[in-house]
């Protein structure tokens, strides 16, 4: 059953319409040129090129029939012939009960097959609102990956284009045994220094190769450095147990001592002579001196080797110490405070040689040091590995961000699986059961075929086309057999070309019969029959007033009021033969009918539901397009003129002469619509009409004008007013 027709860019239909119904009998009124054939066409030819903006939207499979326009060309136009319509026999009685049984079980079958199908349906809706919800999950990972940063982004190439996409991939990857050991930030790590534009290969650190370590191990610095213990001061200076100190005494005092001795360096008294200072010296002799100048060699070669370690700031700038700045300054600050402690105590034993110095072994710090720039190395070996292998290291570090990614979004994705394994084990139950039920229904028609081919004739198709032609008072012309399915049109006197000396009205009548019998009947005898939905396009457009009756009786009986079609559409021109056709029983209209009112417009054709309380004659209905502006100016002048004449001539019975020469009429403005309303043939308005002469408001004005001056003022005012 149709519930809804759209009718949208295709001749008068310039903007979107509907036809919106649930009811079986739908009736649709409007005048000539207001888009009734347009929509009849396209319930004929509902896969035409120049309906492709247009919709249907209910049907199941029933079977549209139309009668316009189309359907008598392409059934009467080229030939006198006519197909042929089987009918079933009713002299068949066992064979009938049999079809009509399969018939019912087809219904009854094809109802619990349209549940089963919106069973699916609402599996598949559920199944697509989950995908969909999963989609949008999934798809965080495209809005977090290549925004910001975008250094993971190549690991999404060719999956941020569709949702569906990105989600099938991550689908379709097996998740890993255990949570992967890196995250995702890590990875950034990895890649930014293959990504950069300036990624190139690293030089290795240089290791700090201390030549100091034998020095800290030498025994003068342990050994007391003193003076000759032969000497006449040696057992003094033993004494006063402070060689060192005596020692620098020899500072200061001057190379050449007078006579009279030379004062103390230590208590000032001229205490000292030639002698004392002899004898001093010769304390401090060649062997303290050696000592003396072997600890000052030791002094030299230790500080040469430690100015020979590079600066910090030297090492801080390899990338890969920088890493890790706080940690490397802390064991080079201590490696160097090491060093520069040892390098003060062996300033000390030269100040003080008989001290004994004790060194901190520095090989420790130092080993500390280059283990940490080993590490450090070994991350600038794998970086430049990462270089020289770029292509294959970005692959691994795309499948380890997959592998994460997929072992984060499992919960989804098992979610998502276990949904939709549900949801597709319960589809192809469901599935399997329409299969059977299809095979039901093939086995139902094969049993109406079966029995058809015994049933089935023409015969009585054309007795009642016959008996519809004699009803109609039409005893001229008949349809007879023509071959084993087919019709011919015959007169008495003429055996060819009988359809070309039909009357239109003929044409008419003869085409809405066969039509009539192609609804009841069936188009050959294989045809099971289905569900029909019946439109009728205008079938009284060329008839008289003597026929109109009996075709709104014919539609009536067998259309209306039958059980045998699934939906009716019946168009029309005329307003008495919508009235004829509509129920006059309120309830009964109510529940089985829809009034439908088609008007156009400069904005295009529309489709308008219409109440049975606005049913009015044709005048009535010159008089709603007066008062729309928006009418095109030939059919608004057009509708003037009916009115004019509808009223005046037929009504009034008046002569309008005199009151076109009243000065009220004679203004300029309102010469345009003299010369109109005047023409003689209403068939001639549009050809002749001048749309460079037509004002709205001046025709407007000059149709009131009429009325007034003929003294039916009231009338127009009544006719004028909006609804």
């Amino acid at each position: 059953m149709i519930t809804k027709i759209e009718l949208s860019d295709v001749a008068s239909y310039k903007i979107l319409t509907a036809l919106a119904t649930d009811k079986k009998v739908n009736l649709v009124y409007g005048l000539n040129g207001t888009g009734k054939s347009i929509l009849s066409n396209f319930l004929y030819d509902k896969d035409g090129v120049a309906f492709s903006k247009c919709s249907i939207e209910g049907l199941n499979n029933e079977e549209i029939l139309v009668y316009n326009q189309r359907f008598i060309q392409d059934h009467f136009y080229e030939s006198d012939n006519l197909k042929g319509i089987f009918t079933l026999s009713k002299e068949n009685k066992v064979a009938e009960e049999t079809i009509r049984n399969a018939q019912n079980k087809i219904t009854a079958i094809s109802e619990e097959k349209a549940s089963k199908t919106k069973d699916i349906n609402t599996i598949n809706s559920e199944l697509s609102q989950r995908t969909q919800s999963a989609e949008n999950k999934v798809w965080e990972i495209k809005t977090t990956y290549t925004g910001g940063d975008r250094v993971l982004e190549f690991c999404l190439e060719g999956l941020k284009g569709k949702k569906e996409t990105l989600f099938c991939h991550i689908s379709g990857l097996v998740k890993p045994e255990s949570k992967p050991d890196k995250t995702t930030d890590e990875l950034k790590k990895e890649v930014e220094p293959l990504q950069a534009e300036n990624a190139e290969r690293c030089n290795t650190i240089t290791t700090i190769t201390f030549t100091g370590h034998k020095i800290e191990n030498e025994t003068l610095f342990q050994k007391e450095i003193v003076g000759n213990v032969n000497s006449t001061v040696a057992e003094l200076i033993n004494k006063l147990d402070n060689s060192d100190w005596v020692k620098q005494g020899l500072e200061y005092l001057p190379a050449d001592i007078s006579k009279d001795g030379e004062p103390c360096p230590f208590c000032q008294e001229k205490t000292i002579t030639q002698n004392v200072s002899n004898n001093i010296k010769d304390y401090f002799g060649e062997s303290y001196e050696n000592d003396i100048k072997e600890l000052k060699k030791l002094s030299y070669d230790y500080e040469t080797a430690i100015n020979s370690i590079q600066s910090r700031e030297t090492y801080e700038s390899n990338p890969f110490l920088s890493e890790s700045k706080t940690e490397f300054q802390s064991k080079y600050n201590q490696a160097l405070k090491v060093l520069d402690d040892n390098k003060r105590k062996i300033e000390e034993k030269l100040k003080t040689p008989s001290q004994q110095v004790t060194f901190v072994d520095s090989s420790k710090v130092i080993k500390n040091l280059n283990q940490f720039i080993n590490n450090a190395n070994q991350k600038v070996c794998k970086h430049n590995q990462r270089i020289d292998n770029k292509e294959e290291v970005l692959n691994q570090i795309k499948k380890t961000f997959w592998n994460i990614l997929r072992w984060d979004y499992d919960q989804t994705l098992s979610a998502y699986k276990k949904e939709t394994d549900e949801a597709h084990k319960k589809s192809n139950n469901i599935t399997k059961i329409i299969e059977n039920l299809e095979k039901r229904i093939v086995t139902q028609k094969q049993i109406i075929c079966e029995q058809q081919e015994t049933t089935v004739n023409i015969e009585e198709a054309i007795v009642s086309i016959n008996s519809g032609l004699t009803e109609l008072g039409i005893d001229d012309f008949k349809i007879k057999k023509h071959s084993d399915n087919l019709y011919a049109i015959v007169r008495d006197e003429q055996d060819s070309d009988t359809f070309q000396t039909l009357s239109e009205g003929e044409k008419m009548i003869i085409s809405f019969l066969y039509f009539l019998e192609l609804c009841k009947g069936k188009k050959n005898a294989s045809d099971v029959g289905q569900k029909k939905i019946i439109v009728i396009d205008d079938p009284i457009s060329s008839l008289s007033h003597i026929y109109i009756f009996n075709i709104g009786l014919l539609i009536k009986n067998e259309f209306l009021y039958s059980d045998k079609y699934e939906q009716v559409f019946v168009l029309t021109h005329s307003l008495y033969f919508f009235y004829e056709l509509t129920d006059i029983n309120h309830e009964r209209r109510k529940k089985d009918q829809k009034l439908f009112r088609l008007l156009k417009n400069f904005n295009g054709s529309q489709i308008l539901n219409m109440k049975y309380e606005e049913i009015q004659n044709d005048y009535h209905s010159y008089w709603q397009i007066v008062k729309d502006d928006k009418q095109p100016p030939a059919v608004v002048a057009n509708c003037m003129r009916n009115i004019i004449e509808y009223f005046f001539n037929f009504i009034e019975k008046k002569d309008l002469n005199n009151v076109f020469q009243k000065p009220e009429l004679q203004n300029n403005k309102y010469q345009a619509f003299y010369r109109y309303i005047n023409r003689e043939s209403h068939s001639l308005g549009q050809n002749i009409f001048d749309y460079k002469e037509f004002n709205y408001d001046h025709f407007k004005e000059a149709l009131g004008l009429v009325f007034k001056e003929s003294g039916y003022k009231e009338h127009y005012e009544e006719m004028m007013k909006n609804p």
